[in-house]
């Protein structure tokens, strides 16, 4: 898998403010403000970096924390964990494998088949509604 790599300043004319906050230094935006947390249009959220496909709308579910989450990933290979341990706590970081984006954490208190809630940060995605894939 080929990593697509780009120097801060491309990063900065290419997504908005809080994209390049969020994607690029692990920002987190608030609760409840993100354009997907209550969003329910049936199609794929793609990676607002690099366009990679990562959450289906059929694995998205009201977990009721304001973010969007997902109880697994479209393909396993597109994100990658790390160990964070900021602000006191040790949680599990989730990234886009293709262009190393901050999406969000993972928590082990989703709901069946998987029991994982990926909790992603809207701004880091772009949604793609089925009638156009």
């Amino acid at each position: 898998m080929k990593k697509l790599e780009k120097s801060d300043s491309e990063w900065r004319s290419l997504l908005s403010p809080m994209e390049y906050e969020v994607t690029r230094h692990a920002a987190t935006e608030a609760p409840f403000t993100g354009k997907f947390w209550d969003h329910h249009a049936v199609g794929t959220y793609i990676c607002v970096c690099c366009n990679t496909p990562l959450f289906e709308s059929d694995a998205k579910f009201d977990s009721g924390c304001g973010w969007p989450s997902y109880f697994r990933a479209l393909n396993p290979d597109y994100v990658t964990e790390k160990v964070d341990r900021s602000h006191n706590m040790t949680r599990t970081e989730i990234l886009c494998n293709i262009c190393d984006a901050h999406l969000g954490h993972s928590f082990p208190d989703g709901p069946a088949p998987t029991g994982i809630r990926y909790c992603i940060n809207s701004a880091s995605l772009k949604f793609e509604p089925k009638e156009t894939l």
